[in-house]
């Protein structure tokens, strides 16, 4: 398939900067046979006693660092932690950045160039005391370029910006699709009967990066580490088993779950990087309905989607959405997609 075949028009007024407060008074856009609207809050009377929620517990790292090479700045994103304790990264005015330079954040923290890869990419590797510490000291939190913050982040932006179910830091952007949860919902999908489990999939600086090919199938995707522990296979498995669905939270836990997943749709213990594509064509294993934010014009969000809930539908519900005021994007309103047979 063609990169223009997923091209929409979206007015400016669409995107959102702000998230719905409360977070479960997001709307919410059911797309199945037919399209109809709901709030997030009223999620439990759309899944059913059985159901099995997959929520990514990734937690939002102050990625962008600013570091001195001698006299030149050199911006740094933080992309994804290698098994060696190094960090892929993505640089910016990093010409004249080389393996052996010395790039200074501040004069406890620092970073040693281990590696310089094509397109501004390399990998670094961190000096400093406590890792952590330092970061929270001199990173700032990397938020999408399409949400305006021309005076700089607000304070309400680092709260805003986590989902309640964050616990392992290393993602450079956050699983959107979560932002909406709240402890009220979580409480009440429990009364439902809906069942929950934690995945992690780190999001990575590429989730920022544009597809550059008219022909999506030479697009290369960036790995990110996913990570799913036994206990949550088992789970799915389970559930499945017994006939109840398995319903991600976010492209990010349904790219992890089914790059963990073998042909039979059996969930395994998964501890890898991860660099699936989802195109149309592509068969699912495990998802059978997705909770998701409104995605960009030309995106692989928007190629997988529609290749879960089928190309025409999407097409079809987000113009709805459009002439009906949903607020697209990170902060934006969520729909719950019924996979496509």
């Amino acid at each position: 398939m063609k990169l223009s075949e997923f091209d929409y028009e979206l007015p400016a007024g669409c995107i959102a900067t702000q998230p719905a407060r409360p977070r479960d008074a997001a709307r919410l856009l059911h797309v199945a046979e037919a399209l109809s609207d709901w709030r997030v809050r009223d999620l439990p009377g759309l899944l059913r006693p059985g159901d099995l929620l997959v929520v990514n517990d990734t937690r939002v790292i102050p990625a962008q660092l600013s570091a001195l090479r001698g006299q030149a700045r050199v911006g740094i994103t933080l992309d994804c932690r290698q098994d060696d304790g190094t960090w892929r990264v993505l640089l910016k005015n990093a010409k004249r950045v080389r393996a052996g330079d010395e790039l200074v954040i501040d004069p406890a923290f620092s970073a040693r160039v281990a590696e310089v890869y094509e397109g501004g990419a390399a990998r670094l590797r961190f000096v400093a005391d406590d890792f952590g510490q330092a970061l929270e000291r001199a990173g700032a939190l990397a938020l999408p370029p399409y949400i305006a913050r021309p005076a700089g982040l607000t304070p309400e932006d680092k709260a805003d910006y986590q989902t309640m179910f964050a616990a392992h830091p290393g993602a450079v952007a956050a699983p959107t699709a979560g932002l909406h949860f709240t402890p009220e919902l979580q409480a009440a999908l429990q009364a439902r009967g809906v069942e929950m489990v934690s995945v992690t999939l780190h999001v990575g600086a590429g989730t920022f990066l544009p597809v550059r090919v008219e022909e999506i199938a030479a697009h290369k995707m960036h790995a990110e580490r996913g990570i799913v522990s036994r206990a949550a296979a088992a789970r799915m498995n389970e559930v499945k088993a017994r006939g109840g669905r398995v319903v991600p939270v976010g492209t990010t836990a349904l790219r992890v779950i089914e790059s963990a997943a073998d042909e039979r749709g059996c969930v395994h213990e998964f501890n890898a990087e991860t660099d699936i594509f989802i195109t149309p064509g592509y068969r699912f294993k495990v998802a059978d309905a997705l909770m998701t934010n409104f995605h960009l014009p030309k995106s692989t969000l928007l190629m997988l989607v529609s290749a879960f809930a089928g190309v025409e539908r999407i097409r079809a519900a987000y113009k709805y959405a459009i002439a009906n005021g949903y607020r697209f994007y990170s902060y934006g309103d969520a729909c719950l997609l019924e996979r496509a047979q």
